[in-house]
């Protein structure tokens, strides 16, 4: 089994915003969140990030404030003993239609390459429905949790999420227990 777990950013590791994370003052982890990469590198797992990032085409933040935020999420993770192994983004905003924006599986097919994996049943944790449909495209394991837009998806979306049979967990740390729990039941 390939011990890869794949994680939205904004609202799922730390705070979402209306207004876009534009600034490393603006990224602000989730309680326990830090934690739970941690727990799950500790457990054998490497840890990716997909997130869609528009405000760089909006012009509301660049490149260089977007690795700034990464840099900062990095820093706070060593300083609990985690890692990221990689960070995906999308720049665009829907209306360009781009293969790599979520709900689109362009993001996971760069991983699946890059990485060389299948990613039939690597767990995707996100906050949206986009999120979770950009899992199922690749034959992944959409985790939802109800931090940042989780309990609206929930309340928007309770078929789809019933009819794919998602996984819903309060938060991040209770993700990273399910995905530790159901990896030693397939050894």
């Amino acid at each position: 089994m390939t011990k890869l777990v794949i994680l939205d950013r904004d609202g799922v590791i730390n705070q979402d915003s209306k207004h876009h994370i534009r600034s490393p003052e603006e990224w602000i982890p989730l309680p326990g969140s830090l934690e739970a990469i941690a727990h799950l590198n500790h457990f054998g797992f490497k840890v990716v990030v997909v997130t869609n990032q528009s405000g760089i085409e909006r012009g509301l933040f660049s490149l260089e404030q977007l690795n700034a935020i990464h840099q900062k999420m990095r820093q706070a993770l060593d300083r609990v003993g985690g890692q990221i192994d990689g960070i995906f983004f999308c720049p665009h905003t829907a209306a360009r239609n781009c293969q790599c924006r979520k709900p689109k599986p362009g993001l996971m097919l760069e991983i699946s390459d890059r990485l060389s994996i299948e990613l039939k049943n690597i767990p995707v944790v996100g906050d949206s429905i986009r999120d979770l449909q950009s899992a199922w495209a690749v034959k992944a394991n959409g985790i939802l949790v109800k931090t940042g837009n989780g309990l609206s998806t929930i309340a928007e979306h309770s078929a789809e999420l019933l009819q794919h049979q998602v996984k819903i967990c309060s938060n991040l740390t209770e993700a990273a227990e399910y995905i530790i729990s159901s990896a030693r039941c397939e050894i």
